[in-house]
């Protein structure tokens, strides 16, 4: 933990903290909760920290950009920072561009980069500092940070991955525990005081989405083709609507996948952020006796929402890899079969026992 800290505050400090004059303290200016809003769950290319009447507490990401004929640059978005231009770079609506209209490709650090970043070894020394603890006491009851998480992994494998997958279950636990646990950490992580909505943005929740959608396409059989291409039950004329109804299916599963989670998280942050700023629209302490308890049980309710929109996210996923994977069985055959035979049996038994008649019957 103590490595993690300094890790940390070595990441904050590479570019440095800056205060800046805070447009807001000018006299005059009216507050305009919609853009703050904005620019708080928006991605941005430094981190705000804060601010003060004496200024922004910011630190300043890399940014990285690639012009071609003039290649590769890398500098502190400070120098992009209240509208300043670095040569031909500024920015606009955090978005990097050119002031004579050429192309350039941006690579840099922003915030959610670099919240994708610490979250990712974040998780990584927790499961590790968890892995080794199961290394070392093995066949022994829990303890810690073990005993902590344990319940969560059993609770994923035996409800969902068991459930929703079947037999096959086990090669996909390590994606479907990654998920989870990544969406949750993220997701309370992004309730913390001056962090970075990293599962609030869509690029994210689209990455997940996406590997969801791989993953259940590599690894459909061709039960799963068959009913997409080749419907069961339904007259091949129908062929024409119900195969591109089936493909759609294939993309709109992902891409629920994908607006939920972006959708739920982002909305929590708004509502949050404007009973908030009701305090600073109408100007008056006495407000924030309605907007500070509203907003403190949003916050609270987000806590909850955390962890469910990461088991849906994950129980949904574990869904559509099962439907994928699900092996076709002739269960009306079998019952068929069976009740035939049974049947028969039973006819045979009845004969046996001399009565031939209800046998027969």
């Amino acid at each position: 933990m103590k490595r993690l800290l300094t890790l940390l505050l070595c990441l904050c400090t590479f570019v440095g903290f800056g205060a800046e004059p805070t447009e807001s303290g000018e006299k005059g200016e009216s507050f305009n909760p919609g853009e703050v809003i904005l620019h708080h769950v928006a991605d941005s290319h430094e981190w705000h920290w804060f601010s003060t009447d004496n200024g922004h507490f910011v630190t300043y990401l890399p940014i990285i950009a690639y012009q071609p004929g003039k290649g590769l640059s890398v500098f502190s978005s400070e120098e992009l920072a209240e509208g300043k231009t670095h040569g031909n770079l500024k920015l606009e609506e955090e978005k990097l561009v050119t002031t004579d209209g050429s192309k350039v490709y941006d690579f840099s650090i922003t915030k959610n980069v670099a919240a994708l970043a610490m979250s990712s070894l974040l998780l990584v020394i927790i499961f590790t500092s968890v892995a080794k603890s199961y290394n070392r006491r093995a066949g022994q009851a829990p303890s810690g940070l073990q005993n902590a998480l344990e319940p969560f992994v059993v609770f994923i494998r035996d409800e969902v991955g068991k459930k929703s997958i079947g037999p096959k279950y086990e090669r996909y636990m390590p994606y479907l525990l990654t998920v989870f646990f990544f969406i949750w950490f993220n997701n309370l992580l992004g309730l913390t005081p001056g962090a970075a909505n990293l599962t609030g943005n869509i690029a994210v929740t689209m990455a997940m989405a996406l590997l969801t959608l791989i993953i259940t396409l590599f690894s459909a059989n061709k039960n799963y083709w068959g009913h997409i291409f080749a419907p069961p039950g339904v007259p091949w004329p129908l062929y024409i609507i119900m195969v591109p109804v089936e493909l759609v299916g294939v993309i709109v599963k992902p891409f629920s996948l994908m607006i939920r989670l972006f959708a739920n998280i982002t909305a929590g942050h708004i509502i949050i952020l404007s009973f908030i700023s009701l305090i600073f629209i109408f100007r008056s302490s006495a407000t924030g006796f309605l907007s500070v308890p509203f907003g403190l049980f949003i916050s609270m309710l987000e806590l909850l929402v955390s962890i469910l929109q990461a088991y849906i996210f994950t129980l949904l996923t574990a869904m559509y890899i099962g439907s994928a994977v699900e092996e076709h069985h002739h269960d009306e055959a079998h019952h068929e079969d069976f009740g035939t035979a049974e049947e028969r049996a039973g006819g045979s038994n009845l004969a046996h026992l001399g009565r031939p008649d209800v046998a027969a019957h």
